[in-house]
């Protein structure tokens, strides 16, 4: 039996934001970062992960955030966004589909998280079983414009980039 074995790829991408208030935790990519204020939302309100679950499940073309894991479900009230990459996660390897890379971008005036990166970048390249190497994470202020640049928001987009091997008979080329 001849097989001529390929890959199929395929991108998503994804972008969240949310309002910083007091008295929550501020959580970006799975890691708590000291600061004054968090992100308000239904979950932890993590827009890293929010983001990098809508660009999975963009490449996998299997809707978005909001239709897997509704705000008007009370068992994903202050779930840690963590544990809803990882349900992503089971879905990813189920359809058989692994990541090549992730770029993510955290659009914040504040804090400053040039010391937090690297954390976060592990704790992405673990939940999505991924090569440390193949996740990137980048921060970038708005200059003072619009709601990041006035610190009432912090911002997430993010880049993935997925594969997954297809059997094909010589035949059907």
């Amino acid at each position: 039996m001849n097989l001529d074995l390929k890959y199929e790829y395929r991108t998503g991408i994804g972008t969240d934001i949310h309002k910083l208030v007091l008295d929550r935790e501020l959580k970006l990519g799975g890691v708590e970062v000291p600061y004054p204020k968090g992100l308000l939302g239904h979950s932890d309100g993590d827009v890293v992960l929010h983001a990098v679950i809508d660009a999975v499940l963009g490449a996998m073309c299997a809707g978005d955030i909001g239709t897997l894991f509704p705000d008007t479900d009370a068992k994903y009230k202050g779930i840690d966004s963590k544990a809803l990459v990882l349900l992503v996660r089971d879905l990813m390897e189920e359809m058989r589909w692994e990541v090549v890379n992730v770029d993510v971008i955290i659009h914040a005036e504040e804090p400053k998280l040039g010391a937090y990166k690297g954390q976060i970048k592990r704790c992405v390249a673990s939940l999505l079983s991924a090569d440390f190497n193949n996740v990137n994470i980048k921060a970038k202020t708005n200059e003072g414009l619009g709601p990041v640049g006035e610190g009432l928001a912090i911002e997430s987009t993010v880049s993935v980039l997925l594969r997954r091997r297809l059997k094909r008979t010589l035949a059907d080329s």
